[in-house]
This record gives C-alpha cells, structure tokens and sequence, in this order.
C-alpha cells in the first residue's frame, strides 16, 4: 500500500494497479512547505488533503493520523470519525507524541484507551474501517524496543486493532519474530535508508501490508533539489531528460478524471473496502 501526498500522486499509484493507497503526513507537510514536526501539520489540513486524494480515487484510502491529534481518547475518537467524514477507510494512529512522558511513549494504559476509542469510533461507522495501532518505540529511542514494543501490540490487538505497524524495523529476523508471536495481521514500512527486503520476501515473512512511508515523496523532492543545483551550479537542464510529456499528464489526468466518479464522504457513500484495507480477516502506514 502506497503512500500519496496529493491527488496527483494518488492517481498515479492507483493507475499503476495498488488495490489500496495511504496517505504521509509527512509528504503532505513537504508539500505545504511545513516540516515534519508534530504539531506542524493540522488536524484540518490533513483532513482537506484527504478530501482530495479520497476524491481523486476510487481504491480505499487509509490515512496516516499521526497520534490522532490529541492525546485524549475522546479525541482520538473524534479523529477517527472526521478520517472517515473525508472519504477513507482507515486510519493509523501512534503511541507517540513529542514531549509527552518519558521519550514521548504514553504509557501502555492510556495508549490501549486511545486504541479502544479508536475501535469503537469505527465501530459506529455504516462501514468497515480498518485501525491500524502503531507502536514507536524503535523510532523514539526505547532501550528496549522489541520487548516493548511485543508487549504494547499484543495490547493494541487486544483492544480491538485491526493491523499492527512497528515502524523501524526491517531485518528479516525481527519482522518474522514479530508476525510469528503478534498472530495478528503486520505492516511493514519499506522505501526507507535501509529497506534490503522485497515485498515478495515480507510476504514469505507473513506480512499482510507494506507501506512506504514518506520515501516515495522524498524521492521527489529529492529530484527537485537535483535539478534545481544542475541548473544553479552548470546551467544544465539534463534533469529534463526524465520529465512525462505535458500532453501525456494531461490525457492521464483527464483519463483519470472521466472514470472517476465523485464520492462525497463516505458516511453518506460508503465503499467496500478492497482486501488490502479490510479487518482481520483482510487487514487495512511510517511517515
């Protein structure tokens, strides 16, 4: 599954086949010329760019909302609920907030009421919607990330989560150890610095979902700032070379425009799922 930034690069990753796509917040971030700062990037603002991805498309869309954008249940609750109003399927919500505690981990007993918020948000919802529960302790600095994180995702599917995501790690022995004892549908993040492990091995692995995080948008800017020095330091313009012909992006879009019918929200037009985003059974995002 995919991560898009913005309804373009969703429509591209859909016409290549993905039966699913996820948003970045840190994409989105990039993309509004904000950092990748918690806080940096409003509940709001990331809700008006679901609305256009989820309305650019017509496979699901599962969204990264960061840590829910409040520390409350209730709160989390009420992100769940306005993720769905924009038209996805599904959300990813972390145990993390910058701050907050001791290296920013909530605590095990409030991180397992904000999921169980989560769940019977969705729950409420005329649909299918898939939570995904992510434990951080990798990415924040946990002394004991694999033990901990073990202990905080089994809890997370206790609580009624539909996948497990424990970003940061990406060996073949740690995402094994993970999936054989979680018994649980896992996602991976792929497209990282080290990302050695085709999709083919995770899934050999019993992965259920690989998400890419913000890579994908990084990989572009990263071909902005190159262009951007050709033509500052050699007055070149062999970055060109690569670029998809205007009218080929116009026929693509405008393609892409007459097949897609609008949507509205999906509390008043919900959408089955596709197998990539559904529950346990068919499980439903790393920056």
């Amino acid at each position: 599954m995919p991560n898009a930034w913005n309804a373009g690069s969703a429509r591209m990753l859909e016409a290549a086949g993905f039966p699913a796509v996820g948003t970045t917040s840190a994409g989105i971030a990039f993309c509004l010329g904000l950092p990748d700062y918690e806080g940096a990037l409003t509940r709001e603002a990331a809700l008006d760019e679901t609305r256009r991805i989820a309305g650019a498309v017509q496979v699901p869309v599962s969204v990264d909302a960061e840590n829910g954008y409040g520390h409350a249940p209730e709160e989390v609750a009420d992100t769940i609920l306005k993720v769905a109003d924009a038209g996805a399927i599904g959300a990813s919500i972390e145990d993390y907030s910058a701050g907050f505690g001791a290296g920013g981990l909530y605590d095990r007993l409030l991180s397992v009421e904000r999921i169980e918020a989560a769940v019977a948000a969705a729950a409420s919802l005329p649909f299918p919607f898939t939570v995904t529960a992510r434990a951080e302790c990798y990415l924040s600095g946990h002394p004991n990330p694999f033990e901990e994180s073990m202990a905080r995702v089994v809890s997370y599917r206790n609580a009624g989560a539909d996948c497990l995501y424990v970003p940061g790690i990406a060996d073949a022995e740690t995402i094994g150890k993970l999936v054989k004892e979680v018994e649980a549908p896992v996602n991976v993040v792929m497209g990282l610095a080290d990302s050695p492990l085709s999709v083919a091995q995770l899934a050999d692995l019993g992965v259920k979902r690989v998400s890419i995080g913000g890579s994908l948008a990084r990989a572009t800017f990263g071909v902005i700032q190159r262009a951007a020095e050709e033509i500052r330091d050699h007055g070149t313009f062999s970055y060109s070379d690569g670029q998809v012909p205007d009218a080929e992006l116009c026929r693509f879009f405008a393609d892409r425009q007459e097949s897609c019918t609008p949507r509205g929200h999906a509390l008043t037009l919900p959408r089955r799922p596709s197998s990539e985003t559904r529950g346990r059974a068919a499980p439903g995002q790393g920056r």
